[in-house]
């Protein structure tokens, strides 16, 4: 056989090697624990016939040295790659818990490297699909080092590309750090858990018994911690959810996100937002009721649904385009800001910031959570992180003030003097230092304490305070909102709106960056 048969024969017997790595008995005890192989992970993620695989010969070099088990395997325990994703280009890596527990030794992760400099270079979002038991312990600093130069790709791609995390099983350890720095992290519920030491560290130095649900879980995490933006119940909806939130976003930062034809039969004046607000100003109502009618029907798509509830955060579309949506839930804790909800706020704000992503924010918000916990824990310091992203923000921003607006909390919600561009309120609006009833208290004490019947004076004196004072017509007048709008006109303009905001541009000081309060 001459050179080039010999040559071609060891390419066919490489490739065939390669297949054969993933035998049945391996794919069916992954598939025994709920999970899918990471060849069936990239295949779902990528339109059809579209991925392409980089470095799948890869094998350790001596930095694997002889201490414990060895990795045989060609690619090194992760699949790395670029495809189309809903027609759109895509860069990827899948680990492959099959191969050592998808642990990262120093070729695994100068693979994902390689591959983050590519999605960069290409201005394409990156998706890592994460199945790690960690660093390799038997490769020692060389894996710390891995990780590292993961790290800093993230945060060097940090608002150029959308970076998304898709946690699959485990990520233990340093493997935490990466999602934590990316974009979005989303998480399979029962199959995956995050933590930095797992249950039988805790057992060991605290003598506490965990589980892994309990200790770093989907559920967890996106309830408590906020680590987890998007939690599924199955690998298959997981997926899809990531193929979801792309739809909204650009590629990189230099464009403008996709824009979907929108037939708009929409009515454009509907009596239903009149209905909403209750007569009682201390009845709550869900805001999501309002989100829903003013954007494309069936659009909405909510973030971080469980965390800090009280603020809603997601995206819509607004007659075909992507907009950042930021409301207060009066549900919850009445709509009030605290130190979780400041911190989801802040970092929803940037985000579209960064990716030319319009925001849309829906105010009812009666103040700052009082309380000592809040206080001690750092509200000031947390709820300045969510003032400050606001007025960095240079994307266009809207504000509608639907009902409560009191104190610090109305000029953090994008006040107009914090930067808003458009600050329409409804007739509902109450705008003032505080409530009616806390500001009667105060400025009225001595009168209320002399009066024969202080219920009957207080609640004069509220009424008062509400229509001279608490309304959003003195705003107006002071130029502090645009315009007093009817309801049912809420779409009509905030679509005009938007489309007039579509040029804008903002010219800010030359500076390396500045300092958020973190």
């Amino acid at each position: 056989m001459d050179v080039k048969g010999r040559l071609y024969t060891r390419f066919l017997e490489r490739t065939k090697a390669y297949a054969a790595q993933q035998s049945d008995a391996i794919i069916e005890k992954q598939h025994s624990k709920g999970k899918m192989t990471a060849r069936e992970r990239v295949d779902m993620l990528f339109d059809p016939g579209t991925f392409e695989e980089i470095d799948a010969f890869s094998m350790p070099g001596p930095a694997g040295g002889d201490f414990g088990k060895k990795v045989t395997a060609f690619g090194d325990g992760v699949i790395t790659g670029y495809g189309r994703i809903s027609g759109r280009l895509a860069f990827a890596y899948s680990q492959d818990f099959t191969v050592m527990g998808g642990s990262l030794g120093s070729v695994h992760a100068s693979k994902i490297a390689k591959i983050q400099d590519m999605a960069l270079k290409m201005g394409a979002p990156i998706i890592g699909l994460i199945d790690s038991g960690g660093a390799r312990i038997q490769e020692g600093v060389a894996s710390l080092a891995g990780y590292a130069s993961i790290f800093n790709r993230n945060v060097t791609s940090s608002g150029v590309i959308p970076q998304i995390s898709v946690i699959m099983g485990p990520a233990a350890g340093g493997a935490v750090y990466s999602p934590s720095i990316t974009d979005f992290v989303f998480m399979t519920n029962k199959t995956s858990h995050m933590f930095v030491t797992g249950p039988n560290v805790v057992k060991e130095v605290l003598n506490e018994d965990v589980s892994f649900d309990d200790l770093g879980g989907a559920m967890v995490h996106m309830k408590k911690s906020g680590v987890a933006h998007f939690v599924y119940e199955d690998e298959e909806n997981t997926i899809r959810g990531v193929q979801k939130l792309l739809s909204y976003l650009p590629s990189n930062n230099l464009e403008n996100p996709p824009f979907f034809e929108y037939c708009d039969t929409d009515l454009r004046v509907d009596d239903r937002f009149r209905e909403i607000i209750p007569d009682d100003p201390n009845k709550p109502y869900d805001i999501k009721e309002i989100i829903n009618l003013i954007i494309d029907r069936n659009t909405f798509f909510e973030v971080a649904t469980f965390f800090a509830q009280n603020l809603v955060i997601g995206f819509g579309r607004l007659r075909g385009k992507t907009i950042g949506i930021i409301a207060n839930q009066p549900k919850v804790l009445a709509g009030t800001l605290d130190i979780n909800s400041s911190v989801k706020g802040a970092r929803f704000i940037r985000f579209c910031d960064s990716f030319n992503i319009p925001i849309l924010t829906l105010e009812d918000v009666p103040g700052f959570l009082p309380g000592v916990d809040q206080e001690h824990n750092g509200i000031i310091r947390h709820g300045a992180k969510l003032l400050y992203a606001y007025a960095d923000a240079t994307v266009p921003k809207i504000t509608v003030i639907l009902r409560k607006s009191y104190g610090g909390a109305y000029c953090v919600m994008n006040s107009k003097n914090l930067g808003g561009d458009f600050n329409l309120a409804w007739p509902t609006a109450e705008i003032a230092v505080m409530g009616p009833e806390g500001a009667v208290s105060i400025l009225y004490r001595k009168e209320l304490l002399e009066s024969d019947d202080p219920a009957k004076l207080k609640k004069e004196l509220t009424a008062r305070y509400r229509d001279e004072i608490a309304n959003p017509y003195v705003a107006d007048d002071k130029g502090y909102i645009d315009e007093v709008i009817d309801p049912a006109v809420t779409r009509k303009k905030l679509i005009s709106a938007f489309e007039a905001l579509e040029n804008k541009h903002v010219s800010v000081p030359s500076r390396k960056h500045g300092n958020i309060p973190l």
